[in-house]
């Protein structure tokens, strides 16, 4: 039978993020083995991400991961270059812009405070303000909104996903190309990992980073994790008229829109009531055509005469506790680790979380961003720990 002291359950950006730090800065001296089921990676939720990275968040835990994120993508390439070839992954520094009526203009200012104590470069700017920053942008009926002026946009998810696996690579992970179909426990302890195609794989600990098949995953050795399948859709219009700098923009109904090259893409989160469970990949043109276009022609004059060019779907690992990552071992099999739940934050909390889980498993304690909150003990006693600004 094969042994490695770590298998980590899911290749995509979350699994090669712990990989990578695990035999990288973190510097741990055992065997590590990645199973992905797909290494084209075709389906996978990292490529069909929007990329975005923030700092715009309620939860402290959260704005300081957000923070890290975006230094790690800045100074990318000293991280995982690879011998001489560096990676060169682009960082749209736009900003994000949630903006608000008068309803939400208390929480908004709320979370601008938190997170201005903790250093995020915002500017809470109002309605006069706001017209004069982005002449674009129509502000009726909104009381104001809080800008990110730096360490805030989007990169290439799926070029950060193949730097990290390839970086982990160099450092001696094993990557292994097959569907993890089971867990053995004995006692308080993960003691093997069933695979399709390989056979058992005894282990000294797995992560479970396993994405919207998560709670497959946990449920072969009885933890009910409320990690779900959530399909969250793009769609990518073009726009004749220039607009000049245009920030990752969220209405105050949850529609968002930005720049993607010469075109602009879109999106909303469904009503809580109207978010199933799901895999597919349908298109849902009804979203966009009752909702999110009368949105953002309300808010931008210009996106009245707009042209709907294509669209995509993809999935969150959606936590329906409270929206927020699921970390940290479980409180009864000590050598079992969730990196679930990230409800659409998982690319840009990526390197924190990768480098808290691999703390965890080395040293046994968090060294950098103490995410103990995260852990999966307030599943247990349905204590949601709720993010504001979800989008």
């Amino acid at each position: 039978m094969q042994s490695y002291d770590v298998v980590i359950v899911g290749g995509g950006v979350m699994g090669s993020s712990v990989a990578y730090f695990l035999k990288g800065p973190v510097g741990f001296s055992g065997s590590v083995l990645v199973v992905e089921r797909d290494p084209t990676y075709a389906d996978g939720a990292t490529p069909r991400s929007a990329g975005g990275i923030r700092q715009q968040f309620s939860t402290p835990e959260n704005i300081r991961m957000g923070q890290f994120g975006a230094s790690f993508i800045k100074n990318v390439a000293g991280h995982l270059a690879v011998d001489d070839d560096a990676p060169q992954l682009p960082f749209v520094e736009n900003g994000y812009l949630f903006l608000a009526s008068g309803a939400g203009m208390g929480i908004l200012r709320a979370n601008y405070e938190t997170q201005k104590s903790l250093g995020a470069d915002n500017v809470l700017l109002s309605a006069n303000e706001l017209r004069q920053r982005f002449p674009w942008m129509n502000v009726e009926e909104l009381a104001g909104g809080c800008y990110g002026l730096s360490n805030e946009g989007w990169t290439d998810p799926y070029g950060l996903l193949q730097a990290f696996r390839r970086k982990a690579r160099a450092l001696g992970v094993t990557y292994l190309a097959d569907t993890v179909t089971g867990l053995k426990r004995d006692g308080n302890r993960v003691v093997s990992v069933a695979t399709k195609e390989n056979g058992t794989i005894a282990c000294g600990a797995v992560v479970n980073s396993s994405g919207y098949w998560a709670r497959e995953i946990a449920a072969t050795i009885g933890i009910d994790l409320p990690v779900h399948p959530r399909k969250r859709l793009v769609y990518v219009f073009d726009c004749r008229e220039q607009l000049g700098r245009v920030p990752l923009t969220i209405e105050p109904n949850g529609v968002w829109f930005r720049p993607e090259g010469g075109s602009y893409i879109c999106g909303v989160s469904p009503e809580e009531s109207d978010d199933p469970d799901c895999t597919d990949f349908e298109i849902d043109y009804m979203l966009y055509e009752e909702l999110i276009w009368p949105t953002i022609a309300n808010r931008v004059p210009a996106f009245e005469a707009i042209k709907l060019t294509r669209a995509w779907a993809g999935h969150y690992d959606y936590n329906t506790l409270d929206q927020n990552a699921i970390i940290g071992p479980h409180p009864e099999i000590g050598n079992f680790y969730f990196c679930n739940g990230f409800s659409g934050h998982g690319l840009q909390q990526s390197p924190a979380i990768g480098r808290a889980t691999a703390e965890l498993i080395t040293y046994g304690a968090y060294k950098s961003i103490d995410l103990t909150r995260f852990g999966f003990e307030r599943v247990l006693r349905n204590e949601p720990l709720r993010e504001i600004n979800v989008v």
